[in-house]
């Protein structure tokens, strides 16, 4: 059922499809982590994650939509999104961000993460990195995100979630003594029987308060974040987004489901449950 925004809203039986799709999405996800080392290239990180969503009997979101030729996204340094996998060999010291979607039963899930990596593979988020500035951008765009969701929460309209992305991040800059740009031509969506759907779900700050957050919104909440100016450019290939000043940025993402009783993150393991009860949210059970 469509409301007047063209917005599509699920029952609880629909988003537990979607949970399903979610779920796989974080098994690609994953994976593509342990097998993200110093001389493995983005084309062997696009291999792992097709094989985890064939196994999974689900679908790729993204393989063939509007001509992409890949399972997954891989962005790396200032790479922003849409980076098409390939020779690219990984270096210890690369901001690699990785998106991925993933269809069951006629339903996407979409979630994305970023990582600097180290010798071994993706550092932990409180470890030593060759740039320390690095590690805390990716820090800034995770902690951005969670706080979108958290504010989706108890949000009456959607553009909430952007006033506290953009907060999250200022406060990030701030303690961190860093200039943090929130690219603002990519922006969060609905989700459900398409991978992209209304409303959108921006970043930041605006004037207008979108539409009324309903029970059956289900939405992809990701902010992208830079070390440096919000500009960016797209590539020859017509896919990669770079920033137009050469500095490095991250990615993050998750799908949310806004329900009579609250919300659940289903890309996330545990809904989302650890992350937001520090932000003062529960997470309720499909």
């Amino acid at each position: 059922m469509f409301s007047r925004e063209r917005i599509e809203y699920k029952s609880r039986d629909q988003v537990r499809v979607m949970r399903r799709a979610g779920l796989v999405v974080a098994d690609a996800l994953d994976a593509v982590r342990a097998a993200a080392r110093p001389g493995a290239t983005t084309a062997d990180l696009d291999a792992v994650a097709a094989a985890v969503i064939a196994d999974a009997g689900a679908s790729p979101s993204f393989l063939g939509y509007h001509g992409f030729p890949a399972t997954i996204c891989t962005s790396v340094n200032e790479e922003v999104v849409h980076g098409i996998p390939g020779p690219r060999v990984l270096a210890v010291g690369d901001v690699v961000s990785v998106d991925c979607g993933a269809i069951v039963d006629g339903w996407h899930g979409d979630s994305a993460v970023s990582f600097v990596l180290g010798p071994d593979g993706p550092l932990a988020p409180d470890a030593e990195a060759p740039d320390p500035h690095d590690a805390a951008l990716v820090r800034a765009t995770e902690a951005a995100m969670w706080a979108g969701i958290a504010a989706l929460a108890s949000a009456r309209r959607l553009n909430e979630v952007g006033a506290a992305v953009e907060a999250a991040v200022e406060l990030a800059a701030e303690s961190a003594g860093l200039e943090l740009g929130i690219v603002e031509e990519y922006v969060g969506h609905g989700i459900g029987t398409a991978m992209h759907q209304p409303p959108d779900v921006v970043n930041y700050r605006v004037s207008d308060r979108g539409p009324k957050v309903r029970p059956g919104m289900c939405l992809a909440i990701e902010p992208m974040v830079s070390r440096g100016g919000a500009a960016t450019r797209v590539l020859a290939d017509d896919w990669t987004v770079v920033t137009q000043d050469g500095s490095r940025a991250a990615h993050w993402e998750h799908t949310v489901a806004v329900l009579e009783d609250g919300v659940v993150v289903l890309t996330a393991r545990d809904g989302g449950a650890e992350r937001l009860a520090a932000l003062g949210v529960d997470v309720v059970a499909l």
